[in-house]
């Protein structure tokens, strides 16, 4: 067959029309998928906000493909008002938040936060002002009582801080001074955000105070207090910090919340490497994080504490702040979750127990955890539900049955 010019330019154009034609009908009905909103993450200033602020230093949010923006945050309601609302979609959070503002303790009742997974354990303190120096020292627990007695006859009130009402200072806080016979009707407990604990004491604003570190490190360092204790001699191990994530980023985002706490959790099992504490804790240590001194993270980050008060200094070896611990820190208990809302009840937060199981199930993203750890070949524990004690209250902690607890624990 001849063509002709008059025929090639017919073709031709027949040609592009049907190109057109085509690339017109991918377009619509193949778009370009939209582009994912930077996920916003927060932090409160504290050491074991670590997790957090490392995944976005190392460069792993971007390795796992999210972009995560972090932020500092001024206080715990702050966290809890910002999640609820969908202002952030997640946070390094107090562990036991989700439960106290469920129950009504610390919001408003029903409001759903969701655990994500485990952070650190260990790390927080029991900081007393000079007052009480060489009066009680270090986990000297028979001596607190008699002490706060003779101040509470001599000035009428003591005061002691906390983080958030039922968050886990707040816990360590009661727990200590059940621990030491104090009744805690006898005192005034008031709620201070973290970074201001060591102002407000320099102040004479509180008599002790009950936060993570370095805040407690912070007071020995500019010698306006010291430990009387730390959390890990109440309970080795305890639970502290979790990523605690909005209800809604949960379900509509799941994937990309997976690919956080795969960061997360590749930022923990770096942070548990000694060699790079150092490194951590200059880095956490500027403004945009802690905004605290780099050699009061680090000693406390490698477990050496300068206890003030002339007290010396203590080492702890296998129980100072962990982020990974082969995984054991990550999982998020459910056990864990009913001994805090038993707390509640203890201590007078909660006139009548809770649901627990119930709560424990909706707010803990168990199985999301577990699909998370399979893919990355961590182990997952099998301790969950079982009951346990804490290193200096001996009385068992059965999960399963937090009634039979309740009758026989100190109040």
């Amino acid at each position: 067959m001849i063509q002709t010019k008059k025929n090639r330019g017919t073709l031709f154009t027949t040609l592009m029309l049907v190109v057109c034609v085509v690339l017109f009908s991918s377009f619509k009905t193949n778009p370009k998928p939209p582009v994912s909103e930077p996920i916003k993450l927060g932090f409160i200033p504290l050491t074991d906000c670590s997790p957090i602020v490392m995944a976005k230093e190392l460069g792993l949010f971007k390795k796992y493909g999210v972009e995560v923006v972090v932020t500092k945050e001024t206080s715990w309601a702050n966290v809890r008002d910002k999640i609820l609302t969908g202002e952030l979609d997640g946070a390094h959070c107090l562990y036991t938040m989700p439960f106290s503002v469920y129950t009504g303790v610390g919001g408003k009742a029903g409001s759903e936060m969701k655990i994500a997974m485990m952070l650190n354990v260990n790390g927080q303190a029991i900081t007393l002002s000079n007052d009480f120096c060489g009066k009680v020292g270090f986990k000297q627990m028979n001596k607190v009582t008699p002490i706060v007695a003779a101040k509470l006859k001599a000035e009428k009130e003591v005061t002691f801080a906390m983080t958030f009402p039922g968050g886990t200072h707040d816990l360590w806080l009661r727990n200590w001074m059940s621990l030491a016979g104090l009744n805690q009707k006898a005192v005034k407990i008031i709620t201070i955000p973290p970074p201001q604990m060591v102002a407000n004491m320099k102040v004479g604003n509180m008599d002790g105070y009950c936060v993570g570190e370095p805040w407690g490190g912070v007071a020995v360092k500019q010698g306006i207090g010291f430990t009387q204790i730390a959390s890990q001699d109440i309970w080795k191990d305890h639970p502290e910090k979790a990523l605690v994530v909005n209800k809604e980023f949960s379900e509509k985002r799941r994937e990309d919340l997976k690919k956080v706490m795969k960061a997360i959790l590749e930022a923990c099992i770096w942070l548990d490497n000694p060699a790079n504490r150092k490194k951590a804790a200059a880095i956490i240590g500027k403004a945009p994080y802690v905004n605290a001194p780099a050699d009061v993270i680090e000693g406390r980050l490698m477990g050496d504490y300068n206890l003030g008060c002339n007290q010396g200094t203590e080492v702890y070896d296998k129980d100072y702040m962990l982020f990974y611990k082969g995984g054991t820190v990550n999982y998020p208990r459910k056990s864990y979750a009913i001994w805090a809302m038993a707390q509640f009840v203890r201590f007078g937060y909660l006139k009548e127990e809770p649901n627990y199981k119930v709560i424990a199930d909706k707010l803990i993203m168990q199985d999301l955890y577990e699909e998370v750890a399979k893919s990355m070949k961590i182990k997952i524990p099998t301790d969950d539900m079982k009951p346990f004690s804490l290193t200096m209250d001996k009385t068992v902690f059965n999960p399963s049955n937090p009634s039979a607890y309740l009758k026989v624990v100190k109040h």
